[in-house]
């Protein structure tokens, strides 16, 4: 399989003045073309170091992808220093020219004196286009190796390399990688890696690659082939496998997927709705679920319940409730969660109460303890959750616990 490094030009990235979403991008699309990604780096604005990183790049990977310094000013000089590591001579292209002042001329701008280096490319290079602005990308080949040039703007970085890299690379791999991402919740990452031990002992093709985020564990699966059909299959039957020891824990696919779309997605699916009654999460349920499109369809009240009176105003929380158990309580999340069904008239109702900290916790109530509970046809639960970290991850967390809750009580309803 063909390795691939990435090398992102220019010092406001090295300096993090702007965030590097090319290097995201780019490694992200390269399994799809059936290349390896080894290695990823930054450096700054300076020759010298360009230079060492190039070196490097080209004695240890197949293909190096750049972003930046492709630029008309002087410290622009990806090209120069890769013709310089290549043994490649700077070429004038007047084609490139010609599409450069027809390009400023409809944006209303003239030609400069040093626009003009933007139109000199290593010679024998494959030109990539430029639609949507004035420096042109280039490939280059020499000795098995491809050294492949795009500028820093994403505007422009991103159709250039979807319309002429991707091709490029799927082209010349032969290979295909086809992966499949799990995103479980509501188990640890070293408990979820135990229950795949085997799998992931003996993986060689597909791989298993598993990693943590903020309250959730991902795998990704990938596996590698001559055509994606066959690597499809062989992805298809790891991840069947690791659906029969994790299947309760994995609730969506996709690198893009969250909790509240596989929610909404599901109560959508079985016409139901929902309401929430939220006190330590202050509405932060609410606002995961009514980010996903169609959420309107499914969700039409939402109580955020922070004081005593609010609960017991608006869910109808017992005052005596409220008195003997306290807020942060069983009884009181049950009747938070009741009350809003009752209110709402909705299908299934979620109930959270806790103490979010850093202050307010006792010996017997903790900072981090938080009730949630969830009430349908079938009757009110509640579940009791000790979170740990900032108040930020306790509401965080807490607000996944609730839908995750959600998530299961739709399977059964």
């Amino acid at each position: 399989m063909l390795t691939a490094e990435i090398i992102c030009v220019g010092t406001e990235l090295l300096m993090g003045q702007v965030l590097n979403t090319n290097e995201h991008f780019i490694a992200s699309h390269l399994p799809e073309a059936g290349i390896a990604l080894n290695h990823s780096s930054v450096v700054g604005d300076n020759p010298q170091r360009l230079k060492d990183a190039l070196l490097l790049a080209k004695s240890r990977s197949d293909i190096i992808i750049m972003t930046g310094g492709l630029g008309p000013t002087d410290d622009d000089l990806t090209k120069e220093t890769v013709a310089q590591v290549f043994g490649k001579k700077l070429v004038f292209h007047a084609e490139c020219m010609d599409k450069m002042v027809s390009y400023l001329k409809e944006s209303g701008k003239n030609l400069t004196k040093n626009n003009e280096k933007q139109a000199y490319l290593p010679e024998g290079s494959i030109v990539i286009e430029n639609n949507n602005g004035t420096a042109p990308g280039c490939i280059i080949e020499d000795d098995g190796k491809a050294a492949i040039m795009l500028p820093g703007p994403p505007r422009e970085m991103v159709p250039m390399f979807n319309e002429t890299v991707l091709p490029y690379l799927k082209n010349k791999s032969g290979t295909v990688l086809y992966s499949r991402v799990l995103r479980l919740f509501g188990i640890g990452e070293s408990r979820a890696a135990a229950m795949c031990d085997d799998l992931i002992k003996n993986q060689t093709n597909p791989t298993i690659a598993p990693y943590a985020k903020e309250g959730e564990v991902t795998f990704r699966v990938t596996a590698s082939a001559e055509n994606e059909a066959t690597a499809k299959a062989m992805a298809d039957e790891t991840v069947s496998a690791m659906y029969e020891r994790l299947g309760e824990y994995i609730y969506g696919e996709g690198d893009e997927t969250s909790l509240a779309e596989v929610v909404v997605n599901e109560l959508n699916k079985k016409k139901l709705t929902v309401s929430t009654a939220e006190s330590c999460t202050g509405g932060l349920i609410g606002k995961m679920i009514t980010e996903v499109s169609g959420a309107s369809s499914v969700y039409g009240f939402g109580f955020v319940t922070y004081a005593n009176e609010a609960k017991m105003q608006l869910v109808g929380v017992k005052h005596e409730t409220l008195e003997k158990y306290g807020a942060v309580s069983e009884e009181t999340a049950k009747e938070m969660a009741e009350g809003a069904r009752r209110v709402s008239g909705s299908d299934i109702a979620v109930s959270v109460t806790g103490i979010a900290g850093p202050t307010g916790g006792t010996k017997e109530k903790p900072v981090g303890l938080v009730y949630i509970g969830i009430s349908d046809k079938q009757g009110c639960e509640v579940f009791r959750f000790v979170q740990h970290g900032d108040r930020e991850r306790v509401r965080n967390k807490s607000a996944l616990c609730a839908l995750d809750i959600i998530r299961r009580r739709i399977q059964y309803a």
